[in-house]
């Protein structure tokens, strides 16, 4: 496919400000565009709920259901599993049908799986609904994003995009010391129950308020390259030297950071440092609220450091170090690291949530879809192999003794993981600017 500088930029250019392509234009106005990113907010704040919960809830299923901790990783990593089984079809679904029917369609799945999980009565049942949910709510940011990459100007794009993953921090923190305080009075499966009636509220909401999608033709503005006569696949999106000069980023350690985030941190908390499953709920809450400030914080900064020339690229070459080093350090510490190094862990991983709207952007505008999909897709199976991984590992290491000397074992073997993908990313980016511009 024919590349313009405005299309996408050179492997050489990777240090430059990311041009996005030109695009059929079917900009919002300002009020119409905040009720849209507020519809969709709703949806990805209780998506992420839903995804999130898991890890408080895993003292009490693990009693009630004597799970191990390979049975609890495969659990929480199930919805992952759900969610990476539909991004490639649900690409091909945005670009075609337009996020409104996409994710309304998905979410009516959510429904179902939540109200299955509530009637699940053993470990397989579980595991199933929770599959199902992934596979409803994983419309939830991609079909936003996709509709941004159109209706919004490239500064607003970034900021957009970091402040919904703002609003999926505010879903996980609720799913910690609101879940907590929840449980005595409607127990987890009512807890299910309310959240399958509240996403089926969040669909009338998005039915409402979201536009309807026009395809790329139907405006005579629409530039040659945008137009349907010049497809691209999956095949060529993942050959994309961009895309792949991200992927380790995003399946080992981003993904492995959200690992962390919706389950792991819960379970150390408990076994490795001693908290009570109410303390590491505190804890949850506080690790939560501090990636809802750092989402926040890029929304406010990012548009600005791109102007200022630092690409996502090198953003992510000179800040994902410092997640290396928490991590470190919480393996090196064990019992001693509390909440605020899994805090401090998260919020130098965001640095990786960096690529997935550079992916979009320096790809076609009506192959967005696809291209956010197909990232969202090494996400999420990092996310799911992570999980189930650690858990693995933990019941494996049995010569280190009780479950916590395993599971900061389990850690130790993530940390390896996580420096080998980081090291792949940057020597394919030193790569990149060492080609020249073409």
């Amino acid at each position: 496919m024919k590349r313009t500088p405005s299309t996408t930029r050179s492997a050489g250019a990777s240090d430059q400000p990311l041009g996005p392509a030109p695009v059929n234009t079917e900009r919002l106005p300002a009020r119409t565009a905040v009720a849209v990113f507020l519809a969709f907010a709703l949806a990805y704040f209780l998506s992420a709920l839903v995804r999130a919960v898991t890890a408080t809830l895993s003292p009490i299923l693990s009693e009630e259901l004597a799970l191990h901790a390979g049975d609890l990783g495969l659990l929480a990593g199930g919805y992952f599993l759900g969610f990476a089984l539909t991004q490639l079809p649900l690409g091909t679904w945005l670009d075609r049908f337009g996020p409104r029917r996409v994710i309304l369609a998905f979410l009516t799945v959510a429904v179902a799986g939540c109200a299955a999980f509530a009637l699940a009565t053993s470990f397989g049942g579980l595991l199933a609904a929770r599959v199902l949910t992934g596979m409803g709510v994983s419309a939830c940011l991609m079909a936003p994003l996709t509709g941004f990459r159109r209706w919004l100007p490239p500064s607003l794009q970034l900021r957009a995009n970091s402040w919904m993953l703002m609003t999926g921090s505010l879903g996980m923190v609720a799913a910690t010391l609101p879940v907590q305080w929840l449980l005595p009075q409607l127990g987890w499966r009512g807890l299910f129950w309310g959240l399958a009636v509240l996403i089926a509220l969040s669909m009338l909401v998005l039915r409402l308020r979201v536009p309807a999608w026009q395809l790329p033709s139907a405006s005579p503005a629409a530039d040659a390259e945008e137009a349907p006569n010049a497809p691209m696949g999956y095949g060529e999106i993942a050959r994309h030297p961009y895309f792949r000069q991200m992927v380790t980023i995003g399946f080992i350690n981003y993904g492995g950071m959200i690992a962390i985030q919706t389950l792991w941190a819960g379970p150390w908390m408990v076994q490795v440092t001693g908290y009570t499953p109410a303390g590491a709920a505190q804890g949850l809450f506080g690790i939560n609220l501090s990636m809802l400030t750092a989402f926040w914080l890029w929304g406010v900064f990012n548009p600005r450091l791109v102007r200022a020339g630092w690409s996502a690229e090198r953003l992510i070459a000179w800040g994902m170090p410092l997640s290396l080093g928490v991590l470190g350090a919480i393996v090196a510490l064990g019992g001693h690291a509390g909440w605020g190094f899994w805090a401090a862990f998260c919020m130098t991983s965001t640095f990786g949530a960096l690529a997935q709207p550079a992916v979009g952007m320096a790809l076609p505008a009506h192959v967005a879809g696809k291209a956010l999909s197909a990232y969202n897709l090494v996400i999420f199976a990092g996310v799911f192999a992570m999980q189930w991984a650690i858990g693995l590992a933990a019941d494996a290491l049995v010569f280190l003794g009780d479950g916590g000397q395993r599971l900061r074992g389990a850690m130790g073997l993530f940390w390896l993981a996580c420096v080998a993908g980081y090291v792949m990313f940057w020597l394919a980016w030193r790569r990149a600017n060492r080609r020249p511009a073409r």
